[in-house]
């Protein structure tokens, strides 16, 4: 048996589910399948009952899960010791992203990270800023960079990078455009073009409209910042955006600050504390990059 083996049985594990277990680590499906068989060939049981729709574990697996959790987890450690003694660093890194961010700073840092460090393999996870949390806190991913209404978060460190409010974005025709400021109030009575649930900036939004018992009415949702203002520019709803998103579209859109909506979004990177090597590395390059 090898290491990849384990850290295939660990995930197919965790995930309950060959798909995600192959996604999660970035190898096909049949792949893992086939490797997951050759481990069971070598220990002489069947680690994983197929034939439900969840692949659960058998009694032999359950066995094997906490002594193939302390196989890797003392793989990793000798790793690193060796890393920071000699100031080399190696292994693997999973970097989540708040799916249609683009923010530059962020892809510096891994620029800037690859070249002093080649033999770290990175890869790129993109996805809701929820599900990125849970990843961080589950060990799926190692570092994120996510939106969202906090700035703390139960169980992580975590660095601000951008706190700012919202506002609401319209063509130069729009009733809107001709005021100065408006309310959540104003917005209802048009409908609302904005990021989807689990962003940062949805949730922000959603919570400051409950809590004044509005119910707005989502006509349009998308992922992209761009996706929103071309939406918007097209006159089918009043975009909601951050301030630095919407001042990316100035030339379109006329911008107007929501006045009691004064909580901000942030935009952090999250990560689990006592951080490997390699992400302290990667995070002072994100510092260096972000907060220069």
């Amino acid at each position: 048996m090898d290491l990849r083996q384990l850290e295939y049985f660990v995930a197919v594990a965790e995930e309950q589910n060959f798909t995600r277990a192959a996604e999660r680590v970035h190898i096909s499906q049949s792949g893992v399948s086939a490797q997951i068989r050759q481990l069971e060939r070598e220990l002489g049981a069947e680690l994983f009952d197929r034939s439900a729709r969840a692949a659960t574990l058998t009694t032999a697996g359950r066995a094997a899960l906490e002594h193939a959790r302390a196989t890797l987890s003392a793989a990793g450690a000798v790793s690193q010791a060796v890393g920071e003694v000699t100031g080399l660093l190696r292994g693997r890194l999973t970097i989540g992203m708040v799916i249609g961010c683009t923010v530059t700073p962020l892809f510096d840092a891994l620029a800037a990270f690859h070249r002093a460090h080649p033999g770290v393999e990175i890869s790129l996870l993109e996805d809701r800023s929820d599900r990125l949390v849970d990843g961080v806190r589950a060990s799926a991913v190692d570092l994120a960079l996510i939106g969202t209404p906090t700035a703390t978060h139960d169980g992580l460190e975590t660095l601000t990078i951008i706190s700012e409010t919202l506002v609401a974005a319209v063509p130069a025709g729009h009733p809107l455009a001709r005021r100065r400021r408006v309310t959540l109030s104003d917005l209802t009575a048009y409908p609302i073009v904005c990021m989807p649930p689990g962003t940062g900036l949805r949730t922000v939004f959603d919570r400051a409209c409950a809590a004044q018992r509005l119910k707005p009415a989502i006509a349009w949702q998308a992922s992209a910042a761009d996706a929103i203002a071309d939406l918007a520019d097209r006159g089918l709803g009043v975009a909601v955006l951050s301030e630095s998103m919407a001042a990316r579209y100035r030339e379109r859109l006329t911008a107007r600050p929501i006045d009691d909506l004064d909580t901000p979004a942030f935009l952090c990177l999250v990560h689990k504390p006592h951080p490997s090597p390699a992400v302290r590395e990667l995070l002072a390059h994100s510092r260096r990059a972000f907060l220069p």
